[in-house]
């Protein structure tokens, strides 16, 4: 987790890493669902950043209903680096 803005209720969930026999299926999906239900508790839109040649994330944000907002760079290793910000509205947790 990382850029909270607690008065906007908005966090950014950044890279988790899988063994590739749990890419695409049924670990990564319960592995974001825990992550978003966690984030629910403090705020209400979640941030992905996916490279933009990231195809593989990409359909994973699609399978849980995050939705690109808009294209932008970002630093990555010291290069900036075109990402596609994925956005997912989620719903309070108390």
């Amino acid at each position: 987790y990382y850029d909270f803005d607690p008065a906007r209720r908005e966090v950014a969930i950044g890279y988790t890493f899988l063994a590739r026999a749990c890419w695409g299926g049924a670990v990564n999906g319960e592995l974001k669902r825990l992550m978003v239900g966690h984030a629910a508790r403090w705020a209400d839109r979640v941030w992905f950043h996916v490279g933009k040649g990231n195809l593989r994330s990409q359909r994973a944000m699609e399978k849980i209903g995050a939705k690109v907002m808009f294209e932008a760079p970002r630093p990555l290793n010291g290069e900036m680096i075109p990402f596609l910000y994925y956005r997912l509205d989620v719903e309070r947790r108390t």
